[in-house]
């Protein structure tokens, strides 16, 4: 068993276990947790798994992990690990089976007070647009010619037909499309399982809301990202549904019965992997990014019909609903670092981390450059987000951060805690207005259930993986069933 006293305080805002604690493990484990926020990780599996990740063959550095760090398969959620593309592995579940989940924010040029008389319609024409819960689809399904587009060309095909504009393909991580993408690597099943669900938000956590700007931290930045005091955003969570998921299990399953072809051993079968330059594991990355691809025109297409019930409500001339970015926190992605002393190519492994690129890195719009790149944290429902920033000193951390709340509580935990209908009437004192057809999907993700959203922002903030912007309040909250 493991306790504080084997951790080394580096700073007050991050904390490492010596690899030597361990035989197996290559580099350090980092964590980033203030003191008190310490004793949390030892409630679950978090420790040794964040141990584990760190015996991946070709880890660089150390392991990381984010303060809403907990408990998932293989990596704790929370996780971050730069493999070298040279001679390590790649990890489908390492990634996670909900393939680029992530976040993306809508902004209107509205005040609450011109949004309030006309929010309880909205949030009831957004759920009525975006279907939701798991298995759920939209009536029409797409052939699969159509959704090998889209799973070779992300968020970029939806635009070509309508569905957006080219400023939305401007403010997303890699232009809503990863190169590389081939849709032959992606299974009959996984396509099958995605033809209706272009458009759709899932259950568990993910959501949909109509937020207020409550507070400006960082007026320059704020500035450039088009973001003001008490303006009216709209927060889209959600990733790519049932084809992601599929496409995770299809390559966990093969990975775990090639491990002994390639003589690899990992501490956990839930790391099942192969040589990342194997055809094996080129395969796994191509199938990789047409998960993250399908996730973007998800999100994209959520965009568009956000849109729709927006203009149905407030009228065809409403000020327009405009992205300032969309950005991943469940992914695999080439990256360079400078690492003992020389340019080395990695594949970032980052599960429920968020990318955060610093002012002047090529990979963010021109835009925001000066600036950094904006980064969307989801808080749990009926508590607050955030819109934080990169930074030049996130280079320690492969420039990620934190990407939520993070978990304290199982579901079961949750049901058996509270009621979905006490949650709804404690928000609705708040004055939340929350449209969910499910109690117990509700109660699964009760605001209790979760960290203090400000306490793990906090963490990142001071330990400079990112800066906050501007902390953001809902309104009106729709759920995944």
């Amino acid at each position: 068993m493991f306790s504080k006293k084997d951790f080394k305080k580096i700073t007050d805002w991050s904390w490492e276990v010596p690899k030597d604690l361990r035989k197996d493990m290559r580099v350090p484990a980092r964590i980033y947790v203030s003191e008190n926020m310490l004793e949390e990780v030892f409630k679950d599996r978090s420790i040794s798994q964040l141990m584990n990740l760190c015996a991946l063959p070709g880890i660089q550095k150390y392991g990381l992990a984010m303060p809403d760090m907990h408990e998932g398969y293989a990596s704790p959620i929370g996780g971050v690990a730069a493999i070298r593309t040279s001679d390590g592995i790649i990890s489908p579940g390492m990634q996670g089976y909900d393939i680029n989940c992530g976040m993306r924010l809508l902004k209107s040029n509205y005040y609450l007070k011109d949004i309030q008389p006309y929010l309880d319609k909205l949030a009831t024409e957004i759920q009525k647009e975006v279907p939701s819960g798991l298995g759920k689809g939209r009536e029409t399904k797409l052939d699969v010619l159509e959704i090998n587009k889209i799973l070779e060309n992300g968020a970029e095909r939806l635009v070509e037909q309508g569905y957006g504009e080219k400023e939305d393909l401007e403010n997303c991580e890699a232009g809503g499309r990863l190169k590389g993408a081939d849709a032959t690597a992606v299974s009959d099943r996984a396509k099958n399982r995605g033809r209706s669900q272009v458009g759709t938000l899932g259950s568990g956590n993910h959501f949909l809301e109509v937020q207020r700007v409550e507070k400006v931290f960082d007026e320059e930045t704020a500035k450039a990202f088009g973001v003001f005091q008490d303006q009216i955003v709209i927060m889209i969570h959600t990733g790519s549904r049932g084809l992601g998921h599929q496409i995770a299990t299809d390559y966990i399953r093969e990975f775990m019965g090639l491990m002994g072809k390639y003589n690899i051993k990992v501490p956990d079968q839930e790391f099942a992997c192969v040589p990342f330059n194997s055809p094996e594991g080129q395969r796994g990355l191509a199938a990789s990014a047409c998960g993250a691809n399908y996730a973007w025109a998800n999100r994209q297409m959520i965009a568009h019909l956000i849109r729709k019930a927006w203009k149905s409500v407030l009228g065809e001339k409403s000020s327009p609903l405009i992205p300032l970015y969309d950005v991943a926190h469940n992914i695999i992605k080439k990256e360079k670092y400078i690492i003992e002393g020389k340019e080395t190519e990695v594949a970032v492994h980052r599960k429920g981390a968020t990318r955060a690129f610093p002012p002047g890195h090529p990979e963010i719009p021109e835009r925001y450059r000066k600036v950094g790149q904006p980064v969307l944290i989801p808080g749990s429902m009926g508590t607050a987000s955030y819109i934080l920033v990169g930074t030049k000193e996130g280079e320690e951390a492969f420039f990620s951060t934190c990407h939520g709340a993070g978990r304290i509580m199982s579901r079961k935990a949750a049901i058996r805690t509270i009621s979905g209908e006490e949650v709804v009437k404690r928000l609705g004192e708040k004055g939340i207005i929350i449209k969910c057809q499910s109690m117990r999907g509700i109660a699964e993700e009760a605001p209790l259930a979760y960290k203090n959203i400000d306490n793990v922002v906090e963490v990142v903030h001071k330990a400079g993986l990112s800066k906050k912007v501007a902390r953001l309040v809902p309104l009106a909250v729709i759920k995944g069933e």
